[in-house]
Order: structure tokens, then sequence, then C-alpha cells
């Protein structure tokens, strides 16, 4: 599987990706939005669940890589989250505080969405953020996403949570 876009590649993680990507998770500025950081176990994990996320469901989170680099920079993609009770189709990504403020998410978020209503055929997609994360919901709303509500959690203390259908993009 590869996703290709003007400045990015998104492919599947291989556990060759642990370094790149233990160094967004392990850092705390980076996780602030996190209930912590990782460990490079935990970071590890997170890639192996990834790669059995392909086999089951045909998506996981992809590795983004900077064409211009030819860099890991962070991962972007569809996982099933509970999503106020339900299992929804979520986008999420984390990108490489080194790389952000360039519309690396929001390429990869957009690239990620045609993916899932061109593709996989999804009509529905989510994405769902800590209330503070004010980057995350400005990548919702550059998307195409609407604010549909905030619930609380007990891992978020409020999550805000944002929504797209097929049909709206069509």
């Amino acid at each position: 599987m590869k996703i290709e876009t003007e400045r990015l590649i998104l492919r599947e993680l291989t556990l060759d990706d642990l370094d790149c990507l233990h160094a967004i998770f392990s850092d705390p500025e980076s996780m602030q939005h996190y209930p912590g950081s990782f460990s490079l176990e935990k970071s590890k994990k997170w890639i192996e669940r990834n790669i059995k996320r392909y086999a089951t469901n045909g998506f996981g989170l992809w590795g983004v890589i900077l064409k211009e680099e030819n860099k890991l920079i962070g991962d972007c993609g569809i996982t099933m989250q509970n999503i106020n009770g339900k299992m929804e189709p979520e986008i999420g990504y984390h990108i490489n505080k080194n790389y952000t403020n360039n519309g690396y998410a929001t390429e990869a978020a957009i690239a990620c969405r045609d993916y899932a209503f061109n593709f996989l055929k999804l009509n529905r997609l989510y994405s769902y953020m800590k209330y503070t994360n004010a980057a995350s919901m400005r990548v919702a709303e550059k998307n195409g996403m609407e604010f549909v509500t905030e619930v609380e959690d007990q891992k978020n203390i409020k999550t805000r949570i944002y929504s797209i259908s097929r049909a709206s993009v069509s």
C-alpha cells in the first residue's frame, strides 16, 4: 500500500521505522495531548499493532515520508476507534515537531480521507482529539470535517469529535 501526494508518500510502517517514530512518541512536547510519552517498547508495540491492522482491516496508521528528504517524519492513517461508544473509522496522525506548521499533517489527512472514501468505500470518517489540541482541530477542519460534539472521558478530560461524510466530498 502506498499513497502519494505532492510532497509526501504514505506507506506501511515496519519495525525499521522504530527509531524515527520513537523520536516523536518519546518527546513530551510532541505527546503533550496524550496521557504521556512512550517508552521504546510502547513505540515498538505501536508499530506492531499497525502491522496487524493492515492484515485485519486493510488499513492502519502509515508512515509519512517527506519526499524531498526521503525521511519518515511521522504517521497518519485510519484506525477503528471507540468514538462516543461506537467503533468508527478515525483519521489520526503524529508529525515530528521539527516538521510541524508546514501543512504536512493536513496533506496526509486529506490523502487518507480520499483513500478511505474512494478505495475503502467508507461512508463516514471521524477525527477526535483532546479539547486543548488546537492544531488537530485545524487539521480536521482543513480536511473538511465539521465539529460534532465534545464528550467527557477519562483519558482526555474532554474530547472533541469531528466528522465528514463521503457524500459531502463527492
